[in-house]
């Protein structure tokens, strides 16, 4: 026997690192972890990761372009003017995280928990949010339009001046959300929907 084994890489960790200028194209970062770490321009393009975590992390300028992300956490992040492009999260925790200036469609979203995410201004039309966890989110002067939002989970999120034309809003919760501060056109509500939109506005809705 040569005593070579089969067992997999231990997962890259880190703990306040800075990371510039970094090609991680294409790379395999598995159930990698990282804490207080600063990515700047750094490329993760067609990256994967696999039950990553990546705690308290500022990204700058940095690629996701056709990243796969499945099961990964981004707790507190801040992203500033980076690109997701083509990216896809699938069943991923981003609880908490900022992003500014962020090219953020196309975009691919399987389910995932997003509560308390900021992403104030962004395009991000056309986007499928089917049961993504939205929960006091703000999406603020963000352009939601044709975007579909059902059975997606918006209790308190914040949608002042959201653009959400030919959205659909069908069967998602909107407990504690303000519809008349955003801008609806052609918007798809379902009765639940269309009652507290109308009560908004001063309807005495009954039975």
């Amino acid at each position: 026997m040569s005593g070579v084994t089969d067992e997999p890489p231990t997962p890259m960790q880190a703990d306040g690192r800075q990371y510039k200028n970094d090609d991680w194209y294409a790379e395999d970062l598995g159930a990698a972890s990282f804490v207080d770490c600063t990515f700047s321009g750094v490329d993760f393009s067609e990256a994967t990761t696999s039950g990553a975590t990546f705690e308290r992390c500022t990204f700058h300028n940095c690629s996701f372009g056709s990243s796969v992300h499945t099961s990964t956490a981004f707790v507190a992040c801040d992203f500033r003017r980076c690109k997701f492009f083509d990216a896809t999260f699938d069943g991923c925790k981003l609880v908490g995280s900022v992003f500014s200036e962020c090219t953020m469609r196309p975009l691919t979203l399987r389910g995932g928990q997003w509560q308390s995410v900021t992403i104030r201004g962004a395009n991000l039309s056309r986007i499928d949010f089917t049961g993504v966890d939205l929960r006091e989110a703000d999406l603020s002067m963000s352009d939601l339009s044709f975007a579909v939002l059902t059975k997606a989970q918006l209790d308190r999120a914040t949608l002042r001046e959201t653009k959400l034309d030919d959205a659909d809003l069908r069967g998602a919760s909107l407990d504690g959300v303000d519809l008349s501060v955003a801008q609806l056109r052609r918007t798809k509500l379902d009765l639940m929907g269309a009652v507290l939109l109308a009560e908004l506005y001063g309807a005495d809705v009954t039975p």
